[in-house]
């Protein structure tokens, strides 16, 4: 290897290089420097990865900003009188920032004691297992790993949509950072992230205008769950359009954008202060020059890999989100077990995994397994359970009775196959469904299990008492 100059580059030599410091990466450099062995982890810059710095931390602590702005305007219900509050802006901002700035501390701690070679910089494969990192302070240094670990993660989508450049659009990222609360705030995107904050910004006080190019909202949920989560957003004031897609977007002034849409009825415009584009991800792999590693990626940039996350590439692996999995943090923790406990000489894969995960809307919604639609075209004989969660009496005494709880089951077996909380504490009362689903228990165990008066948990009993 040369510089600029001409002079050859020292390369520098490890047992193990992670690309990319996101939660499986810098879980699996962590542990290996740990244990004694020689680690470089190289990250772009964002100690911990993006989880803890712009997606599921910061979003979340601002989430549950928006759930006490919620309910000190809904004080009265509780028989409590407040002063009346506007919502901070600059504040729910700074304590998003507090709260990433100490887990970001914690990770760097973690990383120091390791005894990892930590290089901030920006990776490129120059060859097999080996890669130049132009470093953030200047330079460049050349390291090669006996087994190399991409996690470089994804970034938000931008569409080709004509003046979405120029429009001043938001990102998942760039609104967590506004100092002042939206007059109006339009969403493309009826997914996860921007079904999460549609109702975030509502909850502070904006109006919000919520834009899914699909006619059936939520599709990966079974229909009469969606449309509860539909009717709960239409309850919070968030105004919901379907099977309407951006034709063109105009930004107006600093206080003002337009977007052109085509609906079922026709064209339409819809104008508002802000625009959020909440509309997928892309992997962060084009500049990794991935040719030059042996790499291969599928059509939609996404790196290839097999069920035990190895890439086309002898000794090199990918984990998290690059992979084009589930896009979630602790999918990427158990490709982090799999790839580890491979390493160490056992079996684990990628097949047949359940995979839980959360609407972090109010109230949650909790996920797992099939739905009645997937588990019917799977040719199950099915019975379904449902309650409402008002009839569970934790709801009623927390005031928060919004919600719908459903679970099949395959009547042949007794056993769970897939359910869908949405309630308070959705996301926690779920990982009881998923615990019983792995233990390979049957619903009736549920049904009479003794939990704890008056919990979320119990509602359970209710529910599977419900089967039909």
């Amino acid at each position: 290897m040369t510089d600029e100059k001409g002079d050859t580059m020292p390369v520098e030599e490890f047992e193990f290089v992670v690309v990319g410091g996101g939660k499986g990466g810098k879980t699996l450099a962590v542990k290996m420097a740990s244990a004694g062995r020689r680690v470089a982890m190289i990250e772009a810059g964002m100690i911990g990865g993006s989880c803890i710095n712009v997606a599921c931390i910061p979003s979340k602590t601002m989430v549950t900003s928006a759930k006490v702005a919620d309910t000190v305007q809904r004080a009265g219900e509780f028989g409590i009188r407040v002063p009346s509050e506007t919502v901070d802006a600059v504040g729910v901002r700074d304590r998003k920032r507090a709260v990433v700035a100490a887990m970001v501390e914690r990770n760097q701690t973690n990383f120091d004691r390791s005894g990892m070679t930590l290089i901030i910089g920006t990776a490129r494969f120059s060859g097999q297992r080996t890669v130049e990192v132009q470093l953030q302070e200047g330079g460049v240094r050349t390291i090669r790993g006996d087994k190399v670990f991409i996690n470089t993660g994804t970034r938000p989508h931008v569409p080709p949509i004509p003046g979405l450049d120029d429009a001043r659009t938001l990102n998942s990222e760039s609104i967590q950072e506004l100092e002042r609360l939206p007059e109006h705030l339009i969403i493309l995107g009826g997914g996860y992230v921007g079904c999460e904050f549609a109702q975030m910004f509502r909850h502070f006080g904006s109006r919000v205008t919520l834009i899914d190019r699909n006619t059936a909202f939520l599709r990966r949920e079974d229909p009469d769950v969606a449309e509860k989560v539909f009717q709960i957003f239409q309850e919070d004031g968030v105004d919901m359009m379907l099977g309407a897609s951006a034709q063109q977007v105009e930004w107006v002034s600093d206080q003002s954008v337009r977007v052109k849409l085509q609906t079922p009825a026709g064209e339409r415009t819809v104008e508002g202060s802000d625009l959020l584009a909440a509309l997928g991800r892309v992997a962060n792999t084009e500049e990794l020059n991935l040719t030059a590693a042996g790499v291969e990626l599928d059509d939609r940039g996404f790196i290839k890999v097999n069920e035990r996350l190895e890439t086309t590439a002898a000794g090199v692996w990918a984990l998290g989100d690059v992979t084009g999995g589930p896009q979630f943090t602790h999918v990427s923790l158990d490709d982090y077990r799999i790839v580890s406990t491979n390493l160490a000489g056992g079996k684990r894969s990628t097949a047949d995994r359940v995979i839980p995960y959360t609407l972090f809307i109010d109230p949650e919604l909790g996920r797992i397994g099939m739905t009645e639609a997937e588990a019917r075209k799977r040719g199950l004989n099915v019975k379904v359970a449902r309650l409402a969660a008002s009839a569970v009496p934790r709801a009623m005494t927390s005031g928060e009775t919004r919600g719908y709880l459903k679970a099949v089951v395959n009547a042949d077996t007794e056993q769970l196959v897939g359910a869908s909380i949405l309630s308070a504490a959705g996301g926690e009362v779920i990982a009881v469904i998923q615990v019983a689903m792995q233990a390979g228990l049957p619903y009736t165990a549920l049904r009479d299990m003794i939990f704890a008066h008056p919990t979320m948990a119990e509602g359970l009993n209710e529910l599977f008492a419900r089967l039909e």
